[in-house]
């Protein structure tokens, strides 16, 4: 009876989000532009479309080298011509302008942007998710160490012990593990809680930061620096002067080894970066057949969405699933890229023995 009842809400909210979508984009008269609504949705932008044409617009703040900072509301370029106090929208990015609404591109290159985006924003909810979750959770384990633990602290102890005892430990190595702990944990969740928001298609959710690549390039980074940070002797040795291999094959193989540094946060950035951002394009690609034939036909759209939902259903449900993994992949190839960095001379270790 449960199963029936979350389906049924599911195809509820999936539904929703379909005229969300479609009126969002849509103008009167309009055709329907499928490649502009999949990329304006994946996209990142300085607007948040809750239902049909109700938008929440976000704060602008751009600094220039000739003007300074300015801070206003995005509401202001659907006003007029589009432009205000010198600035306008091309595309998804703010660009500087003349006085007759042309784009200025030298002084478009002197601009910075810090506005809070629909990425930033999503970024904000859900480290207040995470924050309130674990502060919540920590404060029930100081308050009552001797008690089982219940409520959301049931749900959360088990993914805590699974990830720590089943990744982080055999990827480290039970000499270093409990250092990385408290980040690797925290991205664990943070990617988690941020793929599921991505997965929920009305306010807060439908933001696609873990599929925007700043963000995961800005993780990776961290990694990167995290492990370089934490490299020993044996490691660089490894690297640059790897045993048993003969001489004239050295360069070669140092070579691919200096190439593997660089590649592996990059890896982290793509993987996550392409499957989350394919999840949302292959969704909306269904939703958007519905428009494509019910613009050729009103009853063949009817018949091509009852396919269309359905497989939207099966994608959203794959797509829980995948979040989860992807946390899951990241936080165990992170944890190997660590323990690769502290791994001792095992060869020296046995000599010396």
């Amino acid at each position: 009876m449960h199963s029936r009842i979350n389906v049924f809400f599911l195809l509820l909210v999936i539904i929703f989000s379909v005229n969300t979508v479609f009126a969002s984009e849509q103008k009167e008269g309009e055709k329907f532009d499928a490649g502009k609504l999949i990329v304006g949705h994946i996209a990142d932008a300085h607007e948040w479309h809750l239902w049909g044409h109700t938008v929440l617009h976000l704060p602008v703040i751009i600094y220039s080298q000739d003007k300074g900072f300015s801070v206003f509301s995005s509401a202001h370029f659907e006003e007029g011509d589009g432009t205000y106090d010198g600035y306008k929208m091309n595309g998804h990015e703010i660009a500087a302008c003349n006085p007759n609404g042309t784009i200025n591109e030298e002084a478009t290159k002197k601009v910075w942007d810090f506005s809070i985006t629909k990425n930033v924003l999503s970024l904000f909810f859900g480290v207040t998710i995470l924050l309130v979750m674990m502060i919540s959770v920590a404060r029930k384990y100081t308050r009552n160490a001797n008690v089982p633990p219940k409520g959301l602290q049931s749900w959360i102890e088990p993914i805590i012990i699974f990830v720590v005892d089943d990744v982080i430990k055999p990827g480290i190595g039970e000499k270093h593990y409990r250092r990385f702990v408290p980040f690797l944990l925290s991205a664990f969740f943070f990617i988690l809680i941020n793929n599921m928001l991505g997965q929920i298609p009305i306010f807060p959710g439908g933001a696609n930061l873990t599929g925007n690549v700043a963000c995961t390039l800005s993780l990776a980074v961290i990694v990167f620096i995290i492990q370089m940070a934490n490299t020993k002797k044996y490691y660089w040795k490894h690297i640059f002067a790897m045993p048993g291999v003969p001489g004239w094959v050295l360069p070669l193989i140092t070579f691919i080894e200096v190439l593997g540094i660089f590649l592996k946060p990059f890896v982290l950035m793509v993987r996550l970066f392409a499957n989350m951002l394919a999840g949302h394009m292959v969704i909306l690609s269904f939703i958007s057949l519905i428009f494509i034939f019910g613009e050729l036909n009103q009853w063949l759209g009817w018949g091509v969405s009852v396919l269309s939902i359905g497989f939207s259903v099966f994608v959203s449900m794959l797509e829980l699933l995948v979040a989860f993994i992807q946390a899951y992949v990241f936080t165990l190839l992170a944890s190997i890229y660590f323990g690769m960095a502290l791994e001792e001379d095992h060869h020296a270790k046995e000599e010396h023995a």
